[in-house]
């Protein structure tokens, strides 16, 4: 049996929330927002898990960046569009989160002290376990990135890092997709 804190494929999706077009070059380290959430969405694949990702009005902000579209694309996720803040505040979004299923949440996107933080709040508040990827997430400015994942923390989430989640997912060197594992994180060393 695993714990809260602990991971296992058959519990876990993954919540991408408004890497978009416009906003995504006002974030402090976006290329590496992207990059580590192409690496969890190649391992998402790899892995098996539901994938669910939001755009944050796209006719304003633009749609979700192309190299995340294109791991979104092949992982079959499912997007919506949203006008709240919080994933979890609309009803199609929360309709598709229930349907999943999976009590575990990854969560990544931008930015960290607005959309991430309160679909973050919500999900904490309605039980899930949700794991926020400090490596993953971003904002406009450091300190609020910082103190946004300082209060999911606080408020329960669990913070971790894209590659710690993954190798927690596979679990041993000799299983079957240790290797599509390696061919994932080693081009991208943590950060």
């Amino acid at each position: 049996m695993y714990r809260a804190e602990q991971l296992d494929a058959d519990q876990v999706m993954v919540l991408v929330v408004d890497i978009q077009e416009k906003l995504l070059p006002l974030i402090r380290n976006g290329k590496r927002v992207v990059t580590m959430t192409r690496t969890l969405l190649e391992g998402a694949k790899l892995f098996g898990l539901p994938v669910i990702a939001t755009e944050q009005y796209p006719k304003g902000i633009g749609a979700t960046v192309g190299e995340v579209a294109e791991k979104l694309a092949a992982c079959e996720a499912t997007t919506i569009e949203k006008s709240t803040f919080s994933v979890w505040g609309d009803a199609t979004a929360r309709e598709a989160i229930v349907a999943v299923d999976r009590q575990k949440i990854l969560v990544c996107g931008i930015e960290a002290h607005v959309c991430v933080q309160q679909t973050v709040l919500d999900l904490v508040s309605r039980d899930y376990q949700v794991f926020v990827l400090a490596d993953a997430v971003g904002s406009r400015g450091k300190v609020a990135c910082k103190t946004a994942v300082a209060r999911m923390t606080q408020a329960g989430a669990f913070v971790t890092t894209v590659e710690s989640v993954l190798f927690e997912l596979c679990g041993r060197c000799d299983s079957e997709k240790f290797k599509g594992l390696l061919a994932i994180v080693k081009p991208f060393p943590p950060c």
